[in-house]
């Protein structure tokens, strides 16, 4: 079994709230995780007809019933349950850490939170694996994560046919289940021409209308499908920054899949070796760097935000990570020794912010700077040791 590196900040968040609310998107992990985790705690899982039943019926009484640590599972299924666990947790508020809620849904989730336990449920975001998790594994390479995505199944498949007919169950039950549940109604055909869409466009900056067209919905029907795809954790728009230098900004996010391996099965990337000549191979490098710094500063350094830098001239900086009021830009390459003059958006972010430091990250092993500020670093050394990111 990998060991997840969440459990110092589930800990944490347990002896600071109540309630600890754990998301992600379905199968990363999050149910082995804390049921490993706290593996004396009684467990309830919404979706598993008993457990809806017996919390349903006689939801009052069912909690009074339960152990004095529980976790539910999947609760945004049983949104009716949320004010009693209020009361439940409020007949001892500064007792720490009574139960644990999982979910996959996070629009939903985050609703019912803040409506009925505002101040009483601290947040931990369970991803699929990260490098610095699956590192030292045999066959285990930054590659092999690239390629196959951390969802854990598809992770550890024993081929890449297995990794496929994976994706292929986690995508029909998505539309046939999950989309259902959140009152989404759309055919699956046309529910995978949009993640087709979406996959062509992985890193490019959002264009809805143009989306819609060619699927010939509204623009309205595309961002409402979308921002599904972000709640449930399967895409992150990527908000530009913006800051009073006088030059004209991008305002629409970027869209990146989230998991490269759901990615590279839209996109029909079946082998590892036909990624190194996908014409979207830079794209999705991209993308997959920008989710696993950002998976690092969640779990190491949380309270930051994170952007993309961009003009209207195309001027960019891949990521811009703030924390306080400081600013670390990255750009991300594929090259095997990236140069200043690869990285002119970089530079360009740098002078308009009033920058004095830059970082390149790039799949080579040796670090180096290349004056003006700017260091490159190796992703796989920077990824293995993500407290690194923290002290740039």
């Amino acid at each position: 079994m990998i060991k997840r590196h969440f459990t110092k900040r589930l800990q944490t968040l347990l002896k600071t709230f109540p309630i600890v609310c754990i998301m992600g998107p379905r199968q990363s992990g999050k149910t082995t995780f804390i049921r490993t985790a706290l593996p004396r705690w009684q467990y309830l899982d919404l979706e598993k007809p008993s457990d809806y039943i017996r919390l349903s019926g006689d939801p009052e009484d069912a909690l009074k019933r339960l152990k004095q640590h529980f976790i539910l599972d999947e609760a945004q299924v049983l949104p009716s349950l949320f004010p009693l666990l209020r009361s439940f947790v409020d007949l001892n508020r500064r007792k720490k850490g009574q139960m644990v809620i999982l979910g996959s849904a996070s629009l939903t989730l985050i609703k019912q939170i803040s409506e009925t336990l505002a101040g009483r449920a601290g947040f931990l975001d369970i991803t699929p694996f990260n490098w610095n998790e699956v590192q030292g594994r045999r066959k285990a390479a930054l590659d092999i994560l690239w390629y196959r995505g951390g969802f854990p199944d598809a992770f550890l498949a024993q081929s890449d046919k297995a990794r496929i007919d994976w994706f292929d169950a986690y995508t029909r039950t998505f539309i046939e289940r999950d989309l259902t549940a959140l009152g989404i109604i759309i055919s699956a055909p046309q529910m995978r021409k949009l993640w087709a869409m979406l996959a062509h466009t992985n890193g490019a900056i959002w264009n809805a209308s143009q989306i819609a067209s060619s699927m010939g919905v509204s623009f309205h029907t595309v961002n409402r499908y979308t921002d599904i795809l972000e709640q449930t954790f399967l895409i992150r728009k990527l908000p530009p920054f913006f800051a009073n230098i006088g030059k004209r900004i991008i305002k629409s996010p970027k869209v990146y899949f989230r998991d490269t391996g759901l990615l590279h099965y839209f996109l029909g990337v079946h082998e590892s070796k036909s990624l190194s000549i996908n014409p979207y191979r830079g794209a999705s490098w991209e993308g997959f760097v920008i989710e696993q710094v950002i998976s690092a500063f969640q779990l190491f350094s949380p309270g930051f935000q994170a952007f993309y830098w961009r003009t209207a001239a195309g001027a960019e900086a891949d990521l811009l990570i703030k924390k306080g009021e400081r600013l670390i830009p990255f750009e991300i390459k594929l090259h095997s020794a990236p140069s200043k003059r690869d990285v002119p958006g970089l530079i360009s972010c740098m002078k308009d912010l009033n920058l004095n430091k830059g970082y390149i990250l790039y799949p080579g092993d040796v670090e180096y700077s290349i004056g003006g500020g700017i260091t490159v670093l190796p992703t796989e050394t920077i990824l293995a040791k993500p407290r690194r990111l923290l002290k740039l």
